[in-house]
């Protein structure tokens, strides 16, 4: 298994949602979350008095899938979430060693599988 981690503008995340689902990814964890890149952050101006504002609005995604299906979600995620701007995102791909579903005891695939 794999654990696929995406870092993506927020306003992308319907159109990331969809492509996900056409690609056969059945659950999914979103997270709101702020951070920054090679952005840096950006300046503006509040009652007169300008600032910089370091960390960005992004949103995460987490996501466990059977190693065949980790290249198409990533790919899913990246051909969606692209605008070709600074700021896009990331995605991360790494092992997962072991999923429990809490309820029955599943393992493994079975256990992150919708039933």
């Amino acid at each position: 298994m794999k654990k696929i981690e995406a870092i993506i503008k927020p306003f992308k995340l319907e159109e990331v949602k969809e492509a996900l689902a056409t690609v056969g990814v059945q659950g999914m964890t979103v997270t709101e979350v702020k951070g920054f890149g090679r952005q840096k952050g950006h300046t503006e101006i509040y009652r007169g008095s300008e600032y910089t504002v370091d960390f960005l609005p992004k949103v995460k995604i987490e996501i466990i899938v059977d190693d065949e299906l980790a290249s198409k979600v990533a790919e899913a995620i990246v051909s969606s979430a692209n605008t070709g701007k600074i700021g896009d995102g990331k995605v991360f791909i790494s092992a997962m060693e072991e999923a429990i579903r809490i309820r029955t005891g599943e393992t493994g695939a079975d256990a992150v599988a919708v039933n």
